[in-house]
């Protein structure tokens, strides 16, 4: 399954650890990580997953595919800005969001729209966001949902 993680361009290391822990998971469980491909949440859950032996995709917001973060295997290059996150929601078969601010907002109400499960990892309280306390919940979740 194609799992769109999603979450904080900058975060602490505590929400690093637990992104990179993740993405190990979704790595190791046989899942392709698809996110925006740059810093924080996604640079962490990319790290973990290309640790594990999974895959990566990175739909970036910008023009040019070397701004991906160094363990993206497949960089997408939009030249869209925030507008990409919808393509971020769509690429996944389900959504796990991490932190976050108004971008991970924003791709929260599209996975909403696009009907994507979606577990949810200390992020907003939104419409449809199944609350888990553990990387492994959040994962266990999304595949329950399928």
């Amino acid at each position: 399954m194609r799992v769109s993680v999603i979450g904080g361009g900058r975060v602490d290391g505590a929400t690093a650890d637990r992104a990179r822990t993740l993405g190990r998971v979704l790595g190791e469980r046989g899942h392709v990580v698809v996110c925006g491909g740059l810093d924080g949440v996604m640079e962490a859950t990319c790290a973990g997953a290309s640790d594990a032996g999974g895959e990566t995709v990175g739909i970036l917001p910008t023009a040019d595919r070397r701004d991906a973060n160094e363990y993206v295997d497949t960089a997408i290059a939009t030249g869209m800005g925030h507008a990409r996150n919808a393509m971020v929601v769509m690429n996944g078969d389900a959504v796990i969001a991490v932190d976050g601010g108004a971008g991970t907002l924003s791709e929260l109400g599209f996975a909403g729209v696009f009907d994507r499960p979606i577990a949810g990892l200390d992020t907003h309280d939104a419409p449809g966001v199944e609350p888990v306390a553990t990387p492994v919940e959040a994962v266990d979740y999304v595949e329950s949902q399928h």
